[in-house]
This record gives C-alpha cells, structure tokens and sequence, in this order.
C-alpha cells in the first residue's frame, strides 16, 4: 500500500482564461505535485500555483487525467465543481476535417498538434519559414538534439501535424520554397487567437489565487479602462518569449529593458521602476535603422494589462509601417482612428485646438491636438488616451505622436468603447490628482552599433 504524501492539489477553471486550468497546491511535500505536474506540461506561475494552457482546448480531459495520476501514487486531489463540470461536458469540435475519426482520435490528434505546439515554444523546434498556402498556415522547422531531423508541418493550433520529414534544414528548405516561394516569409507564423490565449492564461494569472481566502470577492467584471494594471514586466517577458524575431536588451544599470525587433526598425523601452504616472513603455518606429523615428507613443505604469496586450498584438502583427512619415493625417485618419468612439455614441467635443470624445460617465477618452498634429517631430501629445477623474487628473495615460497607425489607434480606443476585464475590488488604485507631462522621452534610432550588454 502507498503511503500518503502530505500534499494537496486543488484543481480549478483559470479565473480569466475559462479553457484552461489551475494548480494550487499545499502541504510539507507540495513540491512532489509540482514535479509531477511540470511534467505533464503544466507552467509555474507564482510559487505552488501552475496553470495548464492548451491550444486544443482539452485542459479539463488533461486536468482529470493529472488529477488520476496524482491520487495514485498518494496525492490529496480536490476538483472544483466548475472544473468537473467542464470535464464532464460533452462536446465536439465544429465542422471538424476528419469527422470519420472517434473523439478519442480527436483528441490523440490534436494532443500530437499540442505537442508540436509545445516543441516550438520551448525552443526545440526550430522554425526557418512559413507561408500560407491559400487555406492554412504552412512551415518548415528543424528538431533540436533529434538528430537533426526537419520537418514540414501543415495546419494550425490543433490541427497541425508533420506532413513530411526531411534529412536536414537545407533539404526542407529548398523543398518548402519550391512550393511556396511566393509567399515564403522568415521565421514562425504570428500566433494565433489561440496561441496568444495561452500565452496570456499563463503571463496574466492572479496571483492572489495562490493564497484563497473564502471571504476573499469574487473578481468583477469592469470595462477594460478600470481594469487592473497587472504585471507590466510579466507582459513583456510573455510577449518576447512567444517572438522570436525580437531580442531583449537591459541597459548596464538594470532599471531599463529595450526589446528590439529584428528588422531594427521597431523598439519596445520599459522602464521598470517608473513612477506609477511617470511614462513606463515607449514604442518608437523607424522607416530605417538609422532614420529619424516615423511614429512613437508611451503610456504610464498604470496603463491597464489588456490595454498593454492589445499593443503588443499589434506589434506583433507587424502593421506598424502603415502609416508612414509625410502621408497626411487628415479628417479621414481621425474618423478612422476614432470610429469605435463614435459607434458607441461617446460625446464629441471641441476645445479649441483639442478635440474629445468623452464617454457618458465622463471617466475616460480620447484627445485629438490639432496645433500638434502637423508637426511630426511635434514633443507634444497629437493624441492622448486616458481614464480617471478627468483628463487633468488621469490615472493612466497614452500618448502618440501624429503619424501613429490609425489602425493601431482604431485597435486602443475599440478596447475603450466595447472592452471589458476583470478587476480585484481589492486592488489598489491611485486617486491622487497630478498632471501628466505630455514630453515623451526621446529614444534613439536603433542601430547595430548598440552596445548594451544583452540578457539571455
């Protein structure tokens, strides 16, 4: 007979990412639990708490199968009653492409797509390119410490499978572009809704849930302007774990971080120990690596988590060049820009050379400097997104420079208009009143000359 283990795992639905799973666990031997659980592919988010986040969307299927494994060999295993609910739900993937297959083979299938999934994100496999063959993504990619053997993988999320092998990268190579040489592009695919998903499941994880007081609220649902700031560093470290084409950087007194992309013409500054009301981030875009900057913008340490994750997507998109130096920012840009507002009916409003749409609770909008919009090297705000008391006394800001994309601007104030969150009523929030200063800090044209020491 096993002898128990002084160790207990409560096993839940994650509190923002419904799909996925959580861990908490106690106890003098918890850290068995947590061994066990690392090696079923659950992630550590804070010290006893892991998260398990799928891109086929069978965390409960998992999450039982942990929970039998864990009961075996001696581990106390409480399931919530949401997380049984959701294991013994059924359900079945919509027009599913091979619907002769069993949901057993379903699910054997795309657990081989997680694993693949799992393979690239833990940096053994390696992707050289990818395209899109008119009706999925495609790519090629080397296995690490496997021989060397490469592969070619067609589909995404979970219907992604090795669709050919080869003996070496220049073999895949030279096949993959022989077919899709025409829309061949370097590099991993951009992630998917459902990457990014699991991305953020494990990166925005309440961390509050590692301690669980019963009288502690349940999270409320806000609009994304009151949401929590959240971990702004535990953000930039998910963003550039999911892309490799941006490299880290931390300038020699460690109060700084600079992502950069590969092409050197798009920046990220993080400082990280900025006054809450004090700029933070800084996005710069160069048209060149030495050119002067297209377009900045900077938001304060107490910019929401989501309105953080919405700049980042876009980044990442790689839709930053589409509005360039010298294209006008004329009545159709700002209509463009500002669309969400008006669809929403937020006030609209005139101040002289400041435009605004408000919304109804007076607690959060967007301002439009016309004197500032013609100037694009102008050190003054063309555009200011806030939330708070008023204007003069925000708690957040973000500020951009005229020729910041409309569609990126689009993107920020449709998380206004329509976004919602969750929030702690516990958490913290700053209510003293101080007027946010409108000068960005000036970044530097990146260049390879750049020599800050580089964190691995």
């Amino acid at each position: 007979m096993t002898d128990p283990i002084d160790a207990h795992v409560r096993l839940d639905t994650h509190p923002i990412h419904p799909s996925a799973a959580t861990a908490v666990l106690t106890g003098a031997q918890a850290r068995i639990a947590l061994m066990a659980l690392e090696a079923a592919d659950w992630t550590v988010v804070a010290e006893n708490v892991l998260v398990l986040a799928r891109i086929d969307h069978e965390e409960p299927y998992w999450a039982q199968d942990a929970a039998k494994h864990l009961t075996a060999v001696g581990i106390t295993v409480e399931i919530t009653p949401r997380l049984q609910e959701a294991i013994d739900e059924e359900w079945n993937w919509a027009n599913y492409p091979m619907p002769w297959c069993t949901r057993s083979e379903i699910r054997e299938v795309s657990n081989q797509a997680q694993k693949i999934h799992d393979d690239i994100r833990h940096g053994q496999l390696l992707i050289h390119a990818h395209a899109h063959d008119g009706h999925t993504t495609v790519a090629v990619g080397t296995y690490l410490g496997r021989g060397g053997k490469s592969v070619y993988l067609h589909g995404e999320d979970h219907l992604r499978q090795v669709a050919n092998t080869f003996n070496s990268p220049a073999q895949a190579l030279l096949a993959f572009e022989k077919v899709h040489a025409a829309e061949m592009r370097p590099g991993p695919a951009p992630m998917t809704d459902t990457e990014r998903a699991a991305v953020e499941a494990r990166a925005v994880f309440d961390l509050t849930a590692a301690k669980p007081e019963p009288s502690s609220p349940e999270p409320e649902t806000v609009p994304v302007y009151l949401a929590d700031a959240g971990d702004h560093d535990a953000l930039l470290d998910a963003f550039l774990d999911a892309h490799g084409d941006w490299e880290r950087w931390r300038t020699w007194s460690e109060e700084t971080t600079h992502a950069i992309h590969e092409s050197q013409t798009l920046r990220i500054e993080r400082v990280h120990e900025a006054h809450p009301r004090e700029t933070a981030w800084t996005v710069a875009a160069y048209a060149t690596p030495v050119s002067d900057r297209m377009w900045h913008l900077t938001a304060t340490g107490t910019t929401p988590a989501p309105v953080l994750q919405t700049l980042l997507h876009h980044l990442a998109e790689g839709d930053w060049w589409d509005t360039a130096i010298g294209s006008p920012l004329d009545e159709k840009t700002v209509t463009a820009a500002t669309k969400p507002l008006t669809d929403a009916d937020w006030k609209h409003t005139v101040d002289g050379r400041w435009i605004h749409w408000t919304n109804q609770s007076g607690d959060a909008g967007i301002q439009f400097d016309a004197f500032a919009a013609p100037t694009p090297n102008s050190r003054l705000a063309t555009w200011t997104l806030w939330a708070g008391p008023s204007i003069d006394c925000p708690t957040w800001t973000v500020a951009a420079s005229p020729y910041t994309p409309s569609s990126l601007l689009a993107d920020l104030a449709k998380d206004l208009a329509h976004g919602t969150a969750f929030h702690q009523p516990n958490a913290a929030r700053h209510q003293r009143c101080a007027r946010l200063g409108t000068t960005p800090p000036a970044l530097r044209p990146a260049t390879a000359a750049h020599t800050s020491s580089r964190t691995h």
